[in-house]
């Protein structure tokens, strides 16, 4: 008996089966919600206002329980205090220029050497591994910190270095059925939703450099703006909800995003 008749039904399976795959997979982690009120601690966990329905925090912090959580990973530079951890155990991973360290000298943290896939790959290894414990902790969604770091990297890295490792970081952290953050550096464009994988937008100090709608155009009311004390002040802050409040998430944050109840403390939302 021949069977060519069922070559037409497996490949029709098949294609199904890839649908429902991707289907399954794009639901395997949840967005967070759009245009609702979020806070940002990642200079120090507190308790969040009960109005609050996002939280984004730390790595080594613990999430809310009843909130959507943020694991905030500095994916692209070191952390100050876990420099020397990279020096000690993974210095050929740290950019260096005729011997010395590349650092961005405003927050004293070593751009990570992700010039070539070699390097590109032991890296994410290890953020890969931070992903993992997020997950593992309850967070739903990651937010890789300093995405733009080839602009500091004395000419060192480029563009297309850091959106093939950010694809590698959105691969990981889909895996891990967290979501995952395109972090300001809105020059990428539709490339970061489009060819990286982010699902949505941490998008920092955007009404000061007019790009808000940059990144609205790209994930519509799931941008997440936050606007600081000491670049603007409180009107511009007043300015950006009173253009596009009605449409995405704003706060205005202290520069450092201190706990609630230290001084200089400054939180507010629109």
């Amino acid at each position: 008996m021949s069977h060519r008749w069922l070559r037409p039904v497996l490949v029709a399976a098949a294609a199904l089966g890839a649908c429902l795959a991707l289907a399954a997979s794009a639901a395997a982690y949840s967005l967070p919600p759009a245009n609702t009120q979020f806070d940002y601690q990642i200079g120090g966990a507190y308790t969040p206002l009960s109005e609050v329905d996002i939280v984004d925090r730390d790595r080594n912090a613990e999430p809310v329980a009843g909130k959507y959580n943020i694991c905030y990973v500095n994916a692209f530079q070191t952390q100050p205090e876990e420099t020397s951890w990279w020096r000690e155990n993974h210095d050929e991973l740290l950019l260096k220029k005729n011997g010395r360290y590349v650092i961005d000298e405003e927050w004293n943290e070593v751009v990570l050497d992700i010039s070539t896939t070699a390097k590109r790959e032991a890296i994410a290894e290890i953020v890969g591994g931070w992903f993992d414990s997020c997950a593992e902790d309850g967070f739903d969604a990651i937010e890789p910190d300093n995405l733009e770091s080839w602009t500091r990297s004395r000419n060192l890295l480029t563009k297309a270095n850091a959106t093939a490792y950010a694809t590698m970081l959105a691969q990981l952290a889909h895996e891990d059925e967290l979501a995952i953050a395109q972090k300001n550096t809105s020059e990428i464009g539709t490339a970061g939703k489009n060819r990286i994988g982010f699902d949505f937008a941490i998008a920092e100090e955007c009404n000061v450099y007019a790009e808000c709608g940059e990144y609205m155009e790209v994930y519509g009311n799931q941008v997440y703006e936050i606007e600081y004390t000491d670049n603007g002040g409180v009107r511009n802050f007043e300015a950006a909800c009173s253009d596009h409040g009605a449409e995405i998430s704003i706060i205005y944050r202290d520069r450092d995003v201190l706990p609630r109840g230290e001084g200089g403390y400054v939180y507010r939302s629109c």
